[in-house]
């Protein structure tokens, strides 16, 4: 009978530590674009429109900036995520569902490489 794998081969947790890090690198430009959002780096404020529009302009900027805001934040959130991954994939832990200490399908890793938890898993703490 053959064993059950309990972790991931060196080679395959270097195809994951690639794939996020490539995932990593694009949320930190997607939060830098949203931070200069927040922060009007990006060139497009108000000062130079007339006095007429100014005050839609200012309205559009608040919801833009929120949304902005919003999104900055979630993308923070991400980017947390997937440098944690990274942390699980130096101790050889990566990929091990956190409650039942099973391996996570590679298919769930490969669309969610931040995942700590099988969709079974995650299922069954929905109900």
């Amino acid at each position: 009978m053959a064993e059950e794998k309990t972790r991931y081969s060196d080679e395959e947790l270097a195809e994951f530590k690639a794939l996020i890090l490539e995932k990593l690198e694009a949320a930190q430009s997607a939060y830098t674009m949203y931070v200069n959002i927040l922060t009007q780096k990006d060139g497009n404020d108000i000062a130079d429109t007339s006095p007429t529009f100014k005050t839609l302009e200012e309205g559009r900027s608040v919801l833009s900036k929120e949304e902005a805001g919003t999104l900055a934040d979630r993308q923070r959130k991400f980017i947390e995520k997937l440098k944690n991954a990274l942390i699980r994939i130096e101790n050889k832990t990566y990929g091990i569902d956190v409650t039942t200490g099973k391996l996570i399908p590679k298919e769930r890793l490969m669309a969610v490489p931040h995942a700590t938890l099988s969709v079974e898993t995650k299922n069954n703490r929905k109900k």
